[in-house]
């Protein structure tokens, strides 16, 4: 782009009448104001990069929900292999495998019942809708020998797994089926892989955004807010798990109600807390605990059905 020139008097014609200092003053305006609009025609730039490359795709429809959905990687055969590489580096990261035999035959059952009760779902919603459904993943259940970090997490392509420490702490086997209906509810869902397609996002949004400034704490300063918008996002995630964990854990046999002790136990493993819930990418037990109740009288409005494993 050609920069304008401005008609400004002659050093001679500036000399004479005394132009000289307001040459200098508006001068310095000029590049000043030229590097502002540069820097914003780049921050436009990026930002319309962004939303064009995340809203002008169509995305990719779940083939368990029927429900069209952005993602970074569509094909369900790279989403799954990309879980599988990552999957041995979780496993070290928390002490290998547990050597409980015991445990990890209960985990790896309650996940076959899990994963039954999602073929009992998806039968009830191909009745309903009429669309076909199909669960592309292959899921893996694993027991991980940490006994210290309460957690469960999944990878995408249906790794999932849950500590010792967790493990320990559960008091019936519906609250484990409730952890592990959750975890399949973050691969149901492709979350992990939704987020890859939101980072990028929000990642090129506060490139464009930290332009403004013309420095790197004003990138930094912009990152940090992309940041806090995607935490909220992440919370939004767990509590769309925490359906499914409802949903799934009924279909099982186990009694949805289960979770709240799950939350209860989450609640006594964080000391002091936590993070001020803005600041996480999780929300608070006892929000969950509220969360979840709402979603089982919704689910079930005449009731829980009897007979259910607690």
């Amino acid at each position: 782009m050609a920069r304008i020139r401005l008609p400004f008097p002659s050093p001679r014609q500036s000399s004479r009448g005394g132009y000289g200092q307001q040459r200098a003053l508006f001068g310095n305006s000029s590049r000043g104001g030229s590097g502002l609009k540069m820097r914003l025609l780049i921050a436009a730039g990026f930002i319309l990069f962004a939303l064009v490359s995340y809203y002008g795709n169509p995305g990719d429809v779940n083939q368990i929900t029927g429900q069209r959905e952005r993602v970074a990687i569509a094909d369900e055969e790279q989403e799954m292999a990309l879980g599988q590489q990552a999957a041995p580096e979780m496993v070290q990261m928390h002490g290998g495998a547990s050597r409980s035999a015991d445990g990890q035959a209960l985990v790896n059952k309650v996940g076959a019942e899990l994963l039954t009760g999602l073929d009992r779902w998806m039968a009830e919603k191909e009745a309903e809708t009429g669309v076909e459904l199909h669960n592309p993943y292959k899921f893996k259940f694993t027991l991980l020998a940490d006994p210290q970090t309460v957690n469960a997490f999944a990878l995408p392509g249906g790794q999932v797994f849950i500590t010792e420490a967790l493990f320990s702490r559960l008091e019936t086997v519906g609250q484990l089926a409730g952890v592990l209906g959750h975890e399949i509810g973050h691969v149901v869902e492709r979350h992990g892989n939704e987020r890859m397609a939101k980072n990028t996002l929000f990642s090129t949004i506060a490139m464009g955004a930290g332009q403004i400034g013309g420095d790197a704490q004003s990138v930094q300063m912009a990152q940090a807010v992309a940041n806090v918008i995607q935490m909220k996002y992440g919370r939004d995630d767990e509590l769309e798990s925490d359906k499914w964990g409802v949903l799934l854990t009924e279909k099982a046999g186990y009694d949805p109600r289960a979770m709240i002790g799950v939350m209860k136990v989450l609640d006594e493993a964080s000391p002091g807390g936590g993070p001020p819930e803005m600041m996480s990418t999780h929300p608070k037990p006892a929000n969950r605990v509220a969360y979840i109740q709402q979603v089982i009288e919704e689910v079930f409005p005449e009731g829980v059905r009897p007979g259910l494993e607690p």
